[in-house]
């Protein structure tokens, strides 16, 4: 019953966009009441974004509530879950995504919204910043060996970047090692069908759907 209602109380706040009040509830619940921290993430943490997720796609919570959420999630995470996991606990992950945002475009609002919501999710990211050239997406491909390659594309005079990174993948051989997932608001779920993606997310959320699915997974 203690157990219900504190998960409870964490989600209510973490809705309320609580910051203080939901590390408070989840450092008592993980360290006085022993509540197993991957029981607080995923019965109170992943469900809250999950409400935060839906209330974005119906028009409910905007941009700004879908970063403070994702940032509140994040800190929780690595300030007070992820120190109390043990090795094996805290490396469990659905898979690994590289991303970036494509050579010739600084933005990185939309990026860092879809990687934090894969983290969330469950999947490891590695994170390769902003103007990435169609060489380093290659070569972070060769190194990590990612099952999911994810590229944004926020401006319509780059976007042929993406085709070029894919073109890159192929000429070493990699394009049928990766699957690759592409957003942002210059591209359409047309184009990714025409450069040949695995994937197309109009959003963050239907992102990481399209991810799972990749991988076969459950959403």
């Amino acid at each position: 019953m203690v157990e219900g209602k504190i998960l409870e109380d964490i989600k209510e706040r973490f809705l309320e966009f609580d910051s203080d009040e939901t590390k408070r509830l989840v450092k008592r619940a993980v360290d006085e009441l022993h509540i197993d921290p991957l029981d607080v993430v995923e019965k109170a943490l992943r469900p809250a974004m999950g409400v935060v997720g839906e209330k974005f796609e119906e028009g409910e919570f905007f941009l700004s509530e879908l970063i403070v959420s994702g940032q509140l999630f994040k800190e929780i995470m690595s300030e007070i879950i992820e120190p109390r996991l043990s090795v094996g606990e805290a490396g469990r992950r659905l898979g690994t995504v590289v991303i970036g945002t494509v050579k010739g475009d600084l933005h990185d609002i939309g990026k860092n919204i879809v990687a934090t919501m894969l983290r969330i999710a469950g999947f490891e990211v590695i994170d390769l910043g902003v103007d990435v050239p169609a060489e380093k997406f290659v070569e972070a491909v060769e190194k990590y060996r990612p099952d999911i390659l994810g590229m944004s594309a926020l401006l319509t005079t780059v976007i042929d970047e993406i085709k070029h990174v894919i073109d890159a993948l192929k000429s070493k051989g990699l394009r049928d090692k990766v699957k690759i997932v592409v957003g942002g608001a210059a591209v359409t779920e047309s184009f990714a069908k025409e450069v040949g993606a695995d994937g197309y997310g109009k959003d963050a959320v239907e992102a990481v759907r399209v991810c799972k699915k990749l991988l076969g997974l459950k959403d």
